[in-house]
Protein backbone atom coordinates (compact mmCIF):
# COMPACT_ATOMS: atom_id res chain seq x y z
CA UNK A 1 0.00 0.00 0.00
CA UNK A 2 1.63 3.56 -0.81
CA UNK A 3 2.73 5.89 1.68
CA UNK A 4 -0.46 8.33 1.10
CA UNK A 5 -2.87 5.45 1.09
CA UNK A 6 -1.54 3.76 4.43
CA UNK A 7 -1.62 7.88 6.02
CA UNK A 8 -4.98 8.72 4.39
CA UNK A 9 -6.38 5.49 6.13
CA UNK A 10 -5.08 5.77 9.57
CA UNK A 11 -5.84 9.49 9.76
CA UNK A 12 -9.49 9.39 9.04
CA UNK A 13 -10.75 5.77 11.13
CA UNK A 14 -8.25 7.20 14.05
CA UNK A 15 -9.50 10.79 13.97
CA UNK A 16 -12.81 9.29 14.45
CA UNK A 17 -12.28 7.69 17.03
CA UNK A 18 -10.06 10.28 18.91
CA UNK A 19 -12.03 13.32 17.60
CA UNK A 20 -14.90 13.63 20.30
CA UNK A 21 -11.79 13.82 23.06
CA UNK A 22 -9.37 15.95 21.21
CA UNK A 23 -12.40 18.56 20.85
CA UNK A 24 -12.58 18.05 24.87
CA UNK A 25 -9.02 18.58 25.09
CA UNK A 26 -9.33 22.00 22.82
CA UNK A 27 -12.26 23.13 24.63
CA UNK A 28 -10.96 22.69 28.41
CA UNK A 29 -7.77 24.00 27.58
CA UNK A 30 -8.88 26.81 26.44
CA UNK A 31 -11.50 27.46 29.07
CA UNK A 32 -8.44 26.90 31.27
CA UNK A 33 -6.70 29.63 30.16
CA UNK A 34 -9.61 31.73 30.65
CA UNK A 35 -9.59 32.29 34.32
CA UNK A 36 -6.56 32.77 36.42
CA UNK A 37 -6.21 29.90 38.95
CA UNK A 38 -6.39 32.03 42.28
CA UNK A 39 -10.28 33.23 41.10
CA UNK A 40 -10.93 29.27 40.76
CA UNK A 41 -9.69 29.19 44.08
CA UNK A 42 -11.64 31.91 45.31
CA UNK A 43 -8.88 33.47 46.93
CA UNK A 44 -10.60 36.76 46.04
CA UNK A 45 -13.12 36.27 48.64
CA UNK A 46 -10.64 35.27 51.75
CA UNK A 47 -11.23 38.12 54.13
CA UNK A 48 -8.36 40.05 55.43
CA UNK A 49 -7.52 38.99 59.23
CA UNK A 50 -5.81 40.93 61.90
CA UNK A 51 -5.27 39.01 64.78
CA UNK A 52 -3.72 40.34 67.72
CA UNK A 53 -0.12 37.58 68.27
CA UNK A 54 -0.81 35.07 70.51
CA UNK A 55 1.06 35.22 74.15
CA UNK A 56 1.17 33.49 77.16
CA UNK A 57 0.29 30.20 76.10
CA UNK A 58 -1.00 27.67 78.63
CA UNK A 59 -0.18 23.93 79.01
CA UNK A 60 -3.24 22.16 77.72
CA UNK A 61 -1.86 18.53 78.59
CA UNK A 62 -4.43 18.91 81.22
CA UNK A 63 -7.19 18.56 79.13
CA UNK A 64 -6.52 15.58 76.63
CA UNK A 65 -6.81 11.92 76.74
CA UNK A 66 -3.70 11.22 75.38
CA UNK A 67 0.31 13.04 75.19
CA UNK A 68 -0.29 14.65 71.64
CA UNK A 69 2.42 14.38 68.57
CA UNK A 70 1.70 17.95 68.56
CA UNK A 71 0.64 21.20 69.60
CA UNK A 72 -0.05 24.41 67.61
CA UNK A 73 -1.35 27.55 69.17
CA UNK A 74 -3.24 29.78 66.84
CA UNK A 75 -5.95 32.03 66.23
CA UNK A 76 -9.19 30.82 64.44
CA UNK A 77 -11.15 33.05 61.96
CA UNK A 78 -13.17 34.85 64.25
CA UNK A 79 -10.00 35.59 66.26
CA UNK A 80 -10.51 33.17 69.34
CA UNK A 81 -6.97 32.52 70.76
CA UNK A 82 -7.40 28.11 69.70
CA UNK A 83 -5.04 25.24 70.65
CA UNK A 84 -4.82 22.42 68.27
CA UNK A 85 -3.46 19.02 69.68
CA UNK A 86 -2.42 15.95 66.73
CA UNK A 87 -2.28 12.75 67.92
CA UNK A 88 -1.01 9.33 66.17
CA UNK A 89 -3.99 7.42 65.95
CA UNK A 90 -7.20 9.64 67.05
CA UNK A 91 -8.62 12.41 65.90
CA UNK A 92 -7.50 16.27 66.64
CA UNK A 93 -8.37 18.08 69.87
CA UNK A 94 -9.57 22.14 69.75
CA UNK A 95 -8.88 23.54 72.77
CA UNK A 96 -10.48 27.29 73.32
CA UNK A 97 -7.97 28.45 75.49
CA UNK A 98 -10.17 31.89 76.38
CA UNK A 99 -13.13 29.40 77.51
CA UNK A 100 -9.91 26.59 78.80
CA UNK A 101 -12.55 23.86 77.25
CA UNK A 102 -12.54 21.60 74.40
CA UNK A 103 -14.38 22.69 71.36
CA UNK A 104 -14.32 20.44 69.15
CA UNK A 105 -16.11 18.68 67.28
CA UNK A 106 -17.52 22.50 65.77
CA UNK A 107 -21.25 22.68 65.86
CA UNK A 108 -22.60 23.79 62.76
CA UNK A 109 -23.17 27.34 63.87
CA UNK A 110 -19.44 27.77 65.19
CA UNK A 111 -18.62 26.92 61.55
CA UNK A 112 -20.64 29.04 59.85
CA UNK A 113 -19.72 31.76 62.22
CA UNK A 114 -16.03 30.86 61.25
CA UNK A 115 -16.61 30.58 57.59
CA UNK A 116 -18.41 33.77 57.54
CA UNK A 117 -15.54 35.68 59.19
CA UNK A 118 -13.24 34.14 56.73
CA UNK A 119 -15.02 35.12 53.80
CA UNK A 120 -15.58 39.17 52.14
CA UNK A 121 -18.93 40.50 51.36
CA UNK A 122 -20.71 39.02 54.80
CA UNK A 123 -22.41 36.51 52.70
CA UNK A 124 -25.79 34.63 54.33
CA UNK A 125 -25.41 30.99 54.99
CA UNK A 126 -27.99 29.02 53.23
CA UNK A 127 -26.91 25.58 54.00
CA UNK A 128 -24.39 23.65 57.29
CA UNK A 129 -24.13 20.40 56.11
CA UNK A 130 -21.93 17.75 58.05
CA UNK A 131 -19.61 16.05 55.68
CA UNK A 132 -18.02 12.54 56.88
CA UNK A 133 -17.19 11.17 53.36
CA UNK A 134 -14.61 12.36 50.95
CA UNK A 135 -16.33 13.33 47.95
CA UNK A 136 -15.64 14.92 44.14
CA UNK A 137 -15.92 18.28 45.81
CA UNK A 138 -14.11 17.48 48.93
CA UNK A 139 -11.12 15.60 49.60
CA UNK A 140 -9.08 17.14 53.12
CA UNK A 141 -9.52 16.58 56.77
CA UNK A 142 -13.14 14.72 57.86
CA UNK A 143 -15.38 15.29 59.51
CA UNK A 144 -15.73 19.08 58.23
CA UNK A 145 -18.87 21.44 57.89
CA UNK A 146 -19.70 22.34 54.33
CA UNK A 147 -21.40 25.77 54.40
CA UNK A 148 -23.08 27.33 51.57
CA UNK A 149 -23.38 30.66 50.94
CA UNK A 150 -26.56 32.52 49.13
CA UNK A 151 -24.43 34.27 46.57
CA UNK A 152 -23.88 34.66 42.97
CA UNK A 153 -20.40 32.40 42.77
CA UNK A 154 -22.12 29.28 44.73
CA UNK A 155 -19.92 29.58 47.16
CA UNK A 156 -18.93 26.71 49.90
CA UNK A 157 -16.59 26.91 52.78
CA UNK A 158 -15.40 23.88 53.95
CA UNK A 159 -14.33 24.06 58.40
CA UNK A 160 -13.13 21.10 59.48
CA UNK A 161 -14.86 19.93 62.76
CA UNK A 162 -12.08 19.09 64.65
CA UNK A 163 -9.62 21.90 63.77
CA UNK A 164 -11.56 25.24 63.22
CA UNK A 165 -9.82 25.80 59.84
CA UNK A 166 -10.91 26.46 56.96
CA UNK A 167 -9.89 23.85 54.33
CA UNK A 168 -11.42 24.08 51.26
CA UNK A 169 -13.30 26.78 49.15
CA UNK A 170 -15.37 25.63 45.98
CA UNK A 171 -17.35 27.84 43.62
CA UNK A 172 -19.47 27.10 40.47
CA UNK A 173 -16.25 28.26 38.73
CA UNK A 174 -14.22 25.95 40.58
CA UNK A 175 -16.78 23.27 40.19
CA UNK A 176 -17.08 24.03 36.23
CA UNK A 177 -13.30 23.56 36.33
CA UNK A 178 -13.17 20.50 37.77
CA UNK A 179 -15.48 19.16 35.72
CA UNK A 180 -13.80 19.85 32.55
CA UNK A 181 -10.34 19.10 34.37
CA UNK A 182 -11.88 15.43 34.21
CA UNK A 183 -13.00 15.22 30.66
CA UNK A 184 -9.16 16.65 30.13
CA UNK A 185 -7.54 14.04 31.72
CA UNK A 186 -10.26 10.94 31.35
CA UNK A 187 -10.22 10.32 34.64
CA UNK A 188 -14.19 11.03 35.68
CA UNK A 189 -14.51 9.06 38.90
CA UNK A 190 -11.61 11.02 41.31
CA UNK A 191 -10.78 14.02 38.18
CA UNK A 192 -6.60 13.39 39.55
CA UNK A 193 -5.39 10.54 37.99
CA UNK A 194 -4.00 11.24 34.39
CA UNK A 195 -1.81 8.37 34.16
CA UNK A 196 -4.73 6.12 33.75
CA UNK A 197 -4.51 3.12 30.34
CA UNK A 198 -6.69 5.23 28.81
CA UNK A 199 -5.53 8.29 28.56
CA UNK A 200 -2.01 6.98 27.45
CA UNK A 201 -3.92 5.20 24.73
CA UNK A 202 -5.61 8.23 23.49
CA UNK A 203 -3.07 10.51 23.69
CA UNK A 204 -1.04 7.78 21.68
CA UNK A 205 -3.67 7.56 19.13
CA UNK A 206 -4.29 11.26 19.15
CA UNK A 207 -0.39 11.36 18.14
CA UNK A 208 -0.76 8.76 15.57
CA UNK A 209 -3.63 10.88 14.06
CA UNK A 210 -1.36 14.31 13.58
CA UNK A 211 1.72 12.45 12.15
CA UNK A 212 -0.32 10.77 9.70
CA UNK A 213 -1.51 14.94 8.67
CA UNK A 214 1.74 15.89 8.52
CA UNK A 215 2.64 12.91 5.38
CA UNK A 216 -0.94 13.80 4.14
CA UNK A 217 -0.18 17.24 4.05
CA UNK A 218 2.17 17.50 1.01
CA UNK A 219 -0.14 15.33 -0.99
CA UNK A 220 -3.22 17.48 -0.26
CA UNK A 221 -1.58 20.50 -1.05
CA UNK A 222 -0.69 19.30 -4.61
CA UNK A 223 3.41 19.53 -3.67
CA UNK A 224 3.39 15.84 -4.51
CA UNK A 225 2.15 14.01 -7.04
CA UNK A 226 0.62 10.50 -6.97
CA UNK A 227 2.06 8.07 -9.39
CA UNK A 228 0.35 6.16 -11.97
CA UNK A 229 -0.52 2.86 -11.47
Amino acid sequence: MKLQALASNFHKWLALIVGVQILFWVASGLFFTLFPIERVRSEHRIAEAHAAPLVAMRDVSALLPAAPTRVTYERDAVGDAVAVAEFHERRPILIDLEDWRVASPLSADAAAQIAQAYTTGAPRVRERKLITEETPEYRGPLPAWRIAFDDAEGLAVYVAADTARVTARRSDLWRTYDALWALHIMDWRDHENFNTGLMILTAFTALIVVLAGFVLFPYRMGWVQRRAG
